[in-house]
């Protein structure tokens, strides 16, 4: 079934994981989309309910999906029903909604969508955020019309289908934009303000991790640190009552709705390595130390760092062989090595692709047959 006189006409369907790290690209996207008169649906997962509160949609579709663990073979049959209720429900959208194009951002709830879009002959993308092209993305890539990436170079890309390639960079949402280039904050005179963050999956090894550090510090370091930290709810207590008496300023919360200001006004990050959060790092232009998370899958988080850090932005810290006396004699270091912070969040800047969703945007209404002009 093929809509050729629909697709300009039609809404753009973007579909994503219910993470941070999947619709946080897919509402830059939205956004820039929303600017150029285009009405947009979300297809994604009951997890939007944590992350998607300010995603521009007219409306939200709940898709059903599983992950596809092959390791699992009893799990796998289940599994795989799952993904066909949800092909057959966001195929049944699509139908409706008539969309110009489609636009998935991985994770195991984009299959569905990008799949149904295939087969219905709707023109459709999939974007990777990762170094490491991601499960899901592999293989929608081979019914995708176009493949979109954050990376120039993306290992895990299936062979033969390189032609579809475009390298748009990683879309940074508005919030993030608004702090683009934000001048660094002078060293000398202030306090050294340090942030720590770690998403729903690394906030507990840092709140377990960086209080024995700042307890590892100079005493008089100490005093110069502002401190601002997320930390889980259920962690908060223990880790205020770690700092009491510590002798530094600091903030924590279970979630900062300004992050990107917070990253601003940072000298030093000190979190992990999703796609978003190096995406973000570089388009605000300040340095890390990066912590990937061990048991990230294909290890993208390491390799996601490993780029960001060999551009002089960065430093990578594995999680296993990090000790708090190592990281607060290297954090003492840092505090004095004025230009080696700076001279690292310019590496970061120009890391950085404040373009990309405008790119991504540009890719989609060429797919949808509204190529700019």
């Amino acid at each position: 079934m093929r809509m050729e006189g629909e697709r300009a006409k039609g809404p753009v369907v973007l579909c994503a994981g219910g993470t941070g790290g999947h619709l946080f690209p897919a509402q830059a996207l939205a956004e820039e989309l929303v600017r150029r008169g285009h009405v947009i649906h979300l297809m994604t997962d009951e997890r939007v309910r944590d992350y998607g509160k300010s995603f521009p949609a007219t409306a939200t579709h709940i898709v059903p999906s599983a992950t596809v663990t092959i390791s699992s073979p009893l799990l796998l049959p289940g599994q795989l029903l799952r993904l066909w209720r949800g092909y057959r429900v966001a195929r049944a959208v699509l139908r409706e909604l008539r969309p110009a194009a489609v636009v998935g951002f991985g994770g195991y709830p984009s299959f569905p969508p990008i799949l149904a879009a295939a087969r219905l002959g709707i023109a459709c993308c999939v974007h990777d955020q990762n170094a490491v092209m991601g499960r899901a993305n592999r293989v929608l890539a081979r019914f995708a019309t176009r493949i979109a990436s954050s990376f120039p170079y993306p290992a895990g890309l299936p062979a033969g289908i390189g032609g579809k390639l475009r390298y748009t960079g990683n879309p940074v949402r508005d919030i993030a934009l608004r702090e683009r280039a934000a001048p660094y904050p002078p060293l000398r005179g202030g306090p050294f303000n340090l942030l720590v963050f770690g998403g729903s999956q690394g906030a507990r090894f840092f709140s377990e991790l960086i209080p024995k550090v700042v307890a590892a510090l100079p005493a008089e370091l100490r005093r110069e640190i502002k401190l601002v930290q997320q930390v889980r709810p259920e962690d908060r207590t223990i880790v205020d009552a770690a700092y009491n008496g510590l002798g530094l300023k600091v903030e924590t919360s279970a979630f900062f709705p300004d992050m990107p200001k917070r990253v601003a006004a940072s000298h030093l990050v000190i979190c992990r390595s999703g796609a978003s959060t190096i995406a973000e790092l570089g388009v605000i232009g300040r340095p890390a130390i990066l912590v990937p998370l061990p048991h990230a899958i294909e290890n993208d988080q390491l390799h996601n760092a490993q780029q960001f850090a060999s551009a002089g932005a960065g430093w990578v810290r594995n999680q296993a062989d990090l000790e708090p006396a190592e990281l607060a004699a290297f954090l003492t270091r840092l505090r004095s090595e004025e230009g080696t912070l700076t001279k690292a969040a310019a590496a970061a800047l120009a890391q950085g692709k404040p373009d990309a969703a405008a790119r991504l945007a540009d890719l989609t209404e060429e797919l949808a047959g509204k190529a700019r002009t």
